[in-house]
């Protein structure tokens, strides 16, 4: 895989389980995400490979749903989705998270997946014209609420 093209890490003061009930829940994790304001499970349980469901994304006023399947779900270790749209792969979202002596340390990565020819059509519905800095953006706004979560601030 190529490298992403967003990603940041935080420490959490929580043990990698409960970091990884939060970011393997979609349900949850809307709670702590910069852009995705409301899920909707579709197939098969929510937290497993194969796993489907709809995030609804808010930037200002403007919504855009998108479509997801799971791909990794390894318990307290990785969990990551892929999103497309109309059939046409967007991106991979990646949790990585690796237990340190004090709690555990979370990469939050994604991969831009759109194809070229997708990727000015898609401006007008989410107001982003350089999804790799609002991507690193929204990225450290989630680890932020991730860890203020799980360490109960």
């Amino acid at each position: 895989m190529t490298e992403p093209s967003a990603t940041g890490t935080i420490e959490v003061a929580a043990p990698a389980a409960a970091v990884y009930a939060v970011v393997s829940d979609p349900a949850q994790l809307v709670t702590v995400a910069e852009e995705t304001t409301k899920i909707v499970h579709r197939r098969a349980r929510v937290g497993q490979v194969g796993a489907r469901f709809m995030g609804i994304n808010r930037r200002g006023w403007r919504l855009w749903p998108t479509l997801s399947k799971v791909t990794d779900a390894d318990p307290g270790r990785r969990f990551a989705f892929e999103v497309g749209e109309f059939g046409i792969p967007v991106s991979r979202w990646q949790y990585d998270i690796e237990s340190t002596a004090t709690g555990c340390k979370v990469t939050e990565s994604t991969w831009d997946r759109r194809p070229n020819w997708f990727k000015p059509v898609t401006v007008p519905f989410t107001g982003v014209r350089d999804r790799p800095i609002v991507n690193a953006q929204n990225i450290a706004k989630t680890l932020a609420r991730l860890k203020d979560h799980v360490e109960g601030s």
